[in-house]
């Protein structure tokens, strides 16, 4: 009995081997500090995106999707789905750079300059302004707008105010539009990061997971307690996560298989 009936068949196969490929692999703490630092050093508009087990779903289900993930300029590796698959697939996952992590040490890297967030709406948003202000980059001066203007209002406001770092906090599709448009639209250096549900994570009222939590990869199941609607997605795509990473661990090492049929 087949416990997941994929409504994409295989052609989201080639998608997840290009993902996997472009994943930026960084194994150690030195390696966290030379990819902070390269950030900071372009001339140019930069896009960063996280590739998690929802992501690698949306994938698989739209290419479109899955061609402005590929136009990311840095593609980092979150959750331990997307360890388990490269496992499976013989490579080393690298560290597990999570969004609610890597970001604010992003933003305290340019702290007393401006910063865009770009997502969610009040009275979360501007909760989440005061968080940066106040602890993650004291000093910073935040520009905010909620995640439902029109693509070209982002562009306007970015190129106006010139933030250093703009954080978008929308849903996956989207963000990944306004990136793509950011990047072609300002003429200075910045750092696009597409954060998903950072921002409404900064500005919720109750305390993010234990940190204990988070290094086992328990924290998405911990926010996804406090909200039954998250779990049952949260449940939806690991199965489906799940059985496209056996599958394409099954054809990876088919592939691998020699040819033994004109053996001796």
């Amino acid at each position: 009995m087949r416990l997941y009936a994929d409504p994409h068949g295989g052609e989201w196969l080639p998608r997840w081997h290009d993902l996997v490929r472009v994943i930026a692999r960084v194994h150690s703490a030195r390696g966290e500090r030379q990819l902070l630092d390269w950030l900071g050093q372009n001339d140019e508009p930069v896009v960063v995106t996280f590739v998690n087990a929802q992501v690698m779903n949306s994938a698989a289900g739209s290419r479109r999707f899955f061609e402005a993930v590929m136009c990311a300029d840095v593609v980092l590796r979150e959750g331990m789905g997307l360890a388990l698959l490269l496992r499976l697939l013989n490579q080393r996952p690298g560290l597990n750079l999570r969004a609610s992590e890597l970001v604010p040490k992003i933003m305290r890297e340019h702290a007393g300059g401006t910063l865009a967030l770009f997502g969610s709406q009040d009275p979360g948003l501007t909760r989440a302004r005061r968080l940066v202000a106040r602890r993650i980059a004291p000093g910073t001066a935040c520009l905010l707008a909620h995640g439902y203007h029109d693509v070209a209002v982002y562009a306007r406001l970015a190129a106006v105010h010139r933030p250093r770092v703009i954080v978008l906090g929308m849903p996956a599709h989207r963000q990944h539009e306004v990136a793509a448009v950011l990047r072609a639209a300002l003429t200075y250096p910045c750092i696009i990061v597409c954060a998903g549900g950072l921002i409404e994570a900064l500005g919720e009222r109750e305390p993010p997971p234990a940190a204990w939590l988070e290094a086992l990869g328990l924290g998405g199941l911990v926010r996804a307690l406090r909200d039954p609607r998250r779990l049952l997605g949260k449940s939806m795509v690991d199965a489906a996560f799940l059985h496209r990473t056996l599958r394409l661990a099954i054809e990876g090492l088919a592939h691998e298989r020699p040819d033994m049929s004109r053996a001796g």
